[in-house]
């Protein structure tokens, strides 16, 4: 074997190092050491730094997947709550609408419920106030249905009026509940006053009028003195509707030279369409004071009998024995 082939170093079997529990004291003493150096004079403060720094980008490597699952839950968390919250403003919203209409409502109730007070103050024949319920369900006439009936007082013929003037006329009364046939029906008719001239006419309701329906004063000569603008009230002449009552007021004249009438549209002064209250009045006939019945004539001959004329009667009977 050439010499330069032999191992100069002792094999590992016989190799003679410090013992374990040398090594422990040693790294214990070391480690004692290093930490009061650090506590005491900082010196493995840039150490530390270095390996912070230089581990860094490893450790943000390492976070990024816990922070994108952490953000992705935040973001559903609050996609749920801002919906949970727009879905709550929604019906806030909702609530506020209806509740504002609903004031707008009870406001224009209240004006007509007002108008309707005074109204009732200036009328001199027995009212009732009433809520208008719903529209007939006949599409072939002009009606509504009221709350108050046969149990209320309610007559057929009794007019109805609301805020801004008649509307039309009970014309079926059941127990609980009245038809009132309106204005503007085809069947309809009163007699109205012209307040300017004082010339009376009868007013028809015309359903196919302007504006949804409305009326026309027929048989009207074509040289009559009438106006748009004219207004028109009850006349009173009928027994059923009280005299001064706003009627309707005249849109329209046409007159032609080939008809002896003129053509009159006029437009009703009461809401005919959307009525909420209205007031429903006695017939003129029903409050107007009987007349006195003329006494019997053996009533009246003893009436008119004198003592002297008495005397006379028993006289007669005398000679008549």
């Amino acid at each position: 074997m050439p010499p330069g082939t032999l191992e100069r170093t002792a094999p590992s079997l016989f190799r003679h190092g410090p013992s374990p529990r040398a090594r422990l004291v040693l790294y214990v003493a070391l480690a004692l050491f290093l930490m009061v150096a650090d506590a005491r004079f900082r010196i493995t403060d840039p150490l530390r730094n270095a390996v912070a720094t230089a581990l860094y980008p490893l450790q943000w490597l390492a976070l990024q997947p816990v922070q994108f699952a952490s953000q992705g839950a935040a973001y559903f968390q609050e996609l749920d709550a801002a919906r949970s919250e727009l879905d709550e403003a929604r019906r806030a919203m909702a609530q506020m609408t209806l509740r504002a209409s609903q004031n707008e409502q009870l406001l224009r109730e209240n004006a007509q419920l007002r108008e309707l007070l005074a109204l009732r103050e200036r009328l001199t024949a027995p009212a009732r106030a009433a809520q208008v319920l719903y529209d007939a369900p006949d599409a072939y006439t002009r009606r509504v249905v009221i709350d108050q009936g046969q149990l209320a007082g309610v007559e057929a013929g009794s007019p109805v009026v609301d805020a801004r003037g008649v509307l039309g006329q009970v014309t079926r009364v059941h127990a609980a509940l009245s038809e009132v046939t309106l204005l503007i029906d085809r069947d309809q008719t009163i007699p109205v006053l012209n307040v300017r001239t004082g010339a009376r006419s009868v007013a028809y309701g015309d359903p196919t009028g302007m504006q949804g329906g409305g009326m026309e004063l027929r048989f009207t000569p074509g040289n009559a003195d009438v106006q748009e603008g004219d207004l028109l009230t009850t006349s009173g002449i009928d027994g059923v509707y009280p005299p001064g009552l706003p009627v309707a007021r005249v849109v329209r004249v046409e007159r032609r030279a080939d008809s002896t009438f003129a053509r009159i549209w006029c437009q009703p002064l009461a809401q005919v369409h959307g009525a909420r209250h209205v007031m429903v009045l006695a017939p003129v006939a029903a409050v107007l004071p009987e007349r006195p019945q003329p006494a019997p004539a053996a009533h009246q001959s003893r009436v008119k009998s004198t003592p002297a004329a008495e005397a006379d009667a028993q006289a007669a009977g005398g000679r008549r024995r």
